[in-house]
């Protein structure tokens, strides 16, 4: 299954896009509108791109009143980025929520977190709805296997690995900050191990599916998280600068597996691990539109 990284797609304006997924997910919502961070928001990097977005979103009720409604009519699972600075914010979100996949932003690291832990806005949010619920991580955990463990305990019904991690690019005349808040999301391919690195080791500790996602650009690096225990792949900054990324990664995944004389994506899951198809089969791409 292939989808979007939350806020790397526009669903409404590129459908052509959307259309070559397997499911698409929102960009963050939170309860109130956000107009973001001060510019700039974007830098290009060597191998990769930062962003300081920091969620902007239109807010909840015009989310739920408006953007919604849109969504649903491409005919896509729809899987809702869930975001928020407590886990009543979370919560009531989540509650206001049907027929979707809900995938809880934990992680991003362009705005203040919420005081609670992951597992507690997990706990929360599983007591205010009966749909899927993935947690988004951070690949910064010390521990990320740690975090799984919690979050699976809490509640969860999967994982989503990895958000992007803090970083910093300057100007090369000036040589301050390019980024109007210094730091930012840094995403692109040099993301990639260490999305990798995230997958494998929260399979190793749980058997929860898993959404990886981190630097792909080609059918190999989600043949690889595949391998290290991924049940599907999302792309992200990719899809910035070729549209028709979706499609050629599918295929390339596919003759990937041929070349490997395996006959399903299902034999290269966990192969990392030392056996295929051991990991992930619980995933869907979420409820069926409405």
């Amino acid at each position: 299954m292939i989808l979007n990284a939350s806020g790397c797609l526009d669903a409404l304006t590129a459908p052509e896009v959307v259309l070559q997924l397997d499911a698409f997910v929102t960009k963050t919502v939170t309860p109130l509108p956000r107009p973001g961070n001060a510019p700039a928001r974007i830098a290009e990097t060597e191998f990769g791109m930062l962003n300081s977005i920091g969620l902007a979103n239109p807010g909840r009720e015009r989310f739920l009143a408006e953007t919604l409604p849109r969504l649903r009519k491409l005919g896509l699972p729809l899987w809702v980025s869930v975001g928020g600075f407590a886990a009543r914010d979370y919560m009531e979100t989540c509650e206001r929520l049907e027929g979707v996949t809900i995938e809880l932003n934990l992680s991003c690291p362009n705005v203040d977190e919420a005081p609670e832990s992951a597992a507690e806005i997990v706990a929360a949010c599983r007591g205010a709805t009966n749909l899927p619920i993935y947690a988004k991580l951070s690949p910064a955990s010390w521990d990320i296997g740690e975090v799984a463990r919690a979050v699976e305990a809490a509640g969860a019904d999967g994982l989503s690995l990895v958000n992007t991690i803090r970083g910093l690019a300057l100007d090369r005349r000036t040589l301050r900050p390019i980024l109007g808040t210094a730091t930012g999301g840094y995403s692109g391919p040099a993301l990639r191990p260490i999305a990798l690195a995230a997958v494998y080791a929260c399979r190793r500790v749980s058997d929860l599916p898993i959404v990886g996602m981190g630097g792909v650009t080609t059918g190999r690096g989600a043949l690889e998280l595949v391998a290290a225990g991924a049940s599907a792949v999302a792309l992200g900054t990719v899809l910035f600068a070729d549209p028709g990324a979706p499609a050629r990664v599918r295929t390339e995944l596919e003759a990937a597996i041929e070349r490997l004389g395996l006959d399903s994506v299902d034999a290269v899951r966990g192969l990392a691990h030392g056996g295929g198809g051991v990991s992930g089969e619980r995933v869907l791409a979420g409820p069926a539109p409405k």
